[in-house]
């Protein structure tokens, strides 16, 4: 067996949605401000960090779109964790034709567009590939439990209905965005993992999203 990241390393002042905050990382307590609170030899490191949730390669749960929809705590490990995995090839966007023949029920379907080449430069922010309305019906018609993209959004940014989030989040099926290294993965025949902290009244949240060969 082997394990593959599939996450972004979460990095002081990076930004990872154009128009939002980068994070900021930094010392709560440094080692050297420790020594003076313990024994002589002895020291800690207490980070801070400052970041809005849609940093690095995130999850996003039903709340993020829906009021009354399901938060990070609320989501079920069975929608996250150990899902049999499926790779789907859509280098300009994912659409209805590309799953012809593909039975997507119960898995995390990865979507490898190849985007992910393009992090933390300015390209990565301008004209990604993404799931149409069609193929996002198709995914949630077809049983996904869980589905995952190597790009910018899930959804054309231009389109300010959203309509992959919204059906998607809609069926309660997470989306994981912004992954990395699906180049890295088979077409199927792996496990996947994308569990983010349990947080109350949140809907989206970083993850380290791995595949279990």
């Amino acid at each position: 067996m082997a394990l593959v990241d599939l996450s972004h390393t979460v990095e002081h002042e990076m930004v990872t949605y154009k128009g939002l905050p980068a994070s900021l990382i930094c010392d709560f307590l440094s080692r050297e401000a420790s020594r003076a609170i313990y024994a002589p030899g002895t020291e800690f490191h207490i980070g801070r960090i400052d970041m809005v949730a849609n940093t690095g390669t995130y999850i996003d749960s039903p709340f993020h779109r829906y009021a009354d929809g399901k938060d990070l705590s609320q989501l079920p490990l069975e929608s996250l964790a150990h899902l049999e995995g499926l790779v789907v090839d859509c280098p300009e966007g994912l659409r209805p034709r590309d799953l012809r023949g593909l039975d997507v029920r119960g898995k995390a379907v990865l979507l490898r567009t190849g985007w992910d080449r393009h992090w933390r430069t300015d390209a990565y922010f301008e004209g990604h590939p993404f799931v149409t309305r069609d193929a996002a019906e198709c995914l949630a018609a077809a049983g996904a439990t869980l589905v995952g993209i190597d790009s910018y959004n899930i959804d054309d940014t231009a389109d300010l209905a959203r309509p992959a989030h919204s059906i998607l989040l809609g069926a309660e099926i997470p989306i994981c965005e912004h992954m990395s290294n699906l180049a890295a993965l088979p077409r199927s025949g792996f496990r996947f993992s994308a569990v983010p902290v349990k947080v109350r009244g949140f809907g989206t949240f970083p993850v380290r999203a791995f595949a279990l060969l």
